[in-house]
Order: C-alpha cells, then sequence, then structure tokens
C-alpha cells in the first residue's frame, strides 16, 4: 500500500513534467503522420500546424519548472562559486529576487495578454481552439517555475555542471 502512496505522490509532484511528456507524444506522432499523410497519401493535415504549435507552447511552459528542480537551467556559477561563502549566500538571495521578478514581470503581463485573448474569443483558424487555452498554460507554469525554484534551492540541487564537477566525471 505504501508504495502505491508513493507513487502517487511521485505522479502528483511531477504532473507538470508527465503533461509536457503526452504532450510532446502526441507532437511527434501527428507530425510523423502528418509527413506520411503529406508525401505517401497526397492528403496533409490542414490542422496540424495548429496542433503543433498548441502542443510546442505548452510543452516549453511545462517543463520550465522540472528543469528549475533538476537544476537544468542554463547558469553562469563560476564567478559566484570563487566567491566566499557568505557572499554566496548574498548572491544567492540576489538571483532567488531576480528569478522571482522576472517570473513575476511575465505572469503579470501575460496575465493581460490571456484576458485579451478570453474577452476578444480569439481561436485558431482551422480549429477554432481559444488561444487562451493554447496560451493559458504559461500562468499556472510561472507560479510551478517560482515553486520549483526554491524547491531545488532547499533542497540543494546542482546544476548539470557542477554534479559532474563534484563526481569527477
Amino acid at each position: 500500500m505504501e508504495e502505491n502512496k508513493c507513487s502517487l505522490k511521485t505522479i502528483l509532484l511531477n504532473l507538470d513534467l508527465l503533461i509536457a511528456t503526452v504532450c510532446l507524444v502526441i507532437l511527434i506522432a501527428l507530425t510523423f503522420a502528418g509527413v506520411i499523410w503529406r508525401y505517401f497519401l497526397s492528403a496533409p493535415f490542414t490542422w496540424l500546424e495548429e496542433v503543433q504549435l498548441a502542443c510546442m507552447v505548452w510543452i516549453v511552459f511545462l517543463a520550465a519548472g522540472p528543469a528549475f528542480r533538476a537544476g537544468s537551467h542554463v547558469a553562469i556559477e563560476m564567478i559566484a562559486d570563487m566567491l566566499p561563502e557568505s557572499l554566496q549566500k548574498v548572491v544567492t538571495a540576489f538571483i532567488s529576487i531576480c528569478v522571482v521578478g522576472v517570473i513575476g514581470y511575465l505572469f503579470w503581463r501575460t496575465l493581460s495578454f490571456v484576458e485579451l485573448f478570453m474577452e476578444s474569443g480569439r481561436a485558431t483558424s482551422l480549429l477554432e481552439m481559444p488561444l487562451w487555452i493554447v496560451y493559458g498554460i504559461a500562468l499556472p507554469s510561472y507560479i510551478d517555475m517560482i515553486l520549483s525554484y526554491f524547491y531545488g534551492l532547499h533542497k540543494g540541487v546542482k546544476s548539470e555542471v557542477k554534479e559532474a564537477a563534484s563526481s569527477g566525471e
């Protein structure tokens, strides 16, 4: 019974990554099918580009949180690592303020963007998929990014370069 709780907990904690993975599988499968239909059956999917765009937007935003949790975002840490430990804490605090500030600003700007799409009722031309659904994923993703950033900071997640350097690879 305990294993089920752990796996359910793991799934819930990685729901963003799971949905991004599903979107990636859909993107790859539809792109492959689109090539087959276009070039071998001479019957292209006219709607394929709209679905591909939506999948790519969702993949990018949903995978950003897990990238923070895994320390996979690009970071230039060499200068901060050369500083004394007390200054490293100051730099970490400054970086945290910058991360929250930038993501908060993006949230605020995206909110008005998504509200505009909701009020205007704009949708994609062929599938008539509401654009607020396509781009609305950014809003919960920004919150996920901030939570994941502080989770990684709290857990002491190192970037991939630091991991490789500390393990002697």
